[in-house]
């Protein structure tokens, strides 16, 4: 069995290059088939505290992977972004303990929440890796640790990761 840190670097470096897909914005000369990584997403905190008001997580045209960074005010517990993803797309979410200038907490806690209702998550490192089971829009819930908070400001950085359908077809017949 591949450790998920250990697949999280195949993925993020062999299956990427054996693609020929790019890992830095420079290498965009051909969105058809290059891929690159997003600059981190510019966060509101003031839209961000509840599921209906879920920022939209943008892919660039021909990007696989976007990263948010952001801080929960004091009065704020999490945070939530939402994609759309196809059935059968291999998708990794990696949220990584950073602090932020200004923050005295990390938001180590996040899940995911499918079309169907369903969801899965984790404290910290990999929030969820596999095929997504659904077709639709995906909400990513942001949060702190409620039972280990002090009230303080909690900085976190995620790194979502969607690999089209063609890239995902071999990932993902080995899981059915």
């Amino acid at each position: 069995m591949i450790k998920p840190f250990k697949l999280l670097t195949i993925l993020g470096i062999s299956l990427l290059s054996q693609l020929g897909c790019a890992t830095t914005p420079s290498d965009t000369t051909n969105n058809d088939a290059t891929y690159h990584r997003m600059a981190d997403m510019p966060v509101d905190n003031a839209m961000l505290s509840s599921p209906s008001t879920a920022t939209v997580i943008h892919f660039a045209s021909g990007a696989i992977s976007q990263n948010i960074t952001g801080k929960l005010l004091p009065q704020q517990d999490a945070h939530w972004y939402q994609f759309s993803a196809q059935q059968g797309q291999y998708a990794i979410i990696n949220l990584t303990q950073t602090m932020a200038q200004g923050a005295t907490e990390i938001a180590n806690v996040a899940d995911l929440h499918f079309p169907d209702g369903g969801q899965d998550g984790n404290k910290g490192g990999i929030i969820y890796q596999g095929c997504l089971p659904q077709t639709g829009n995906y909400r990513l819930r942001i949060a702190r640790n409620l039972m280990a908070t002090h009230g303080g400001i909690a900085s976190y950085h995620a790194e979502v990761i969607v690999l089209p359908r063609y890239a995902s077809q071999s990932l993902c017949s080995a899981h059915s």
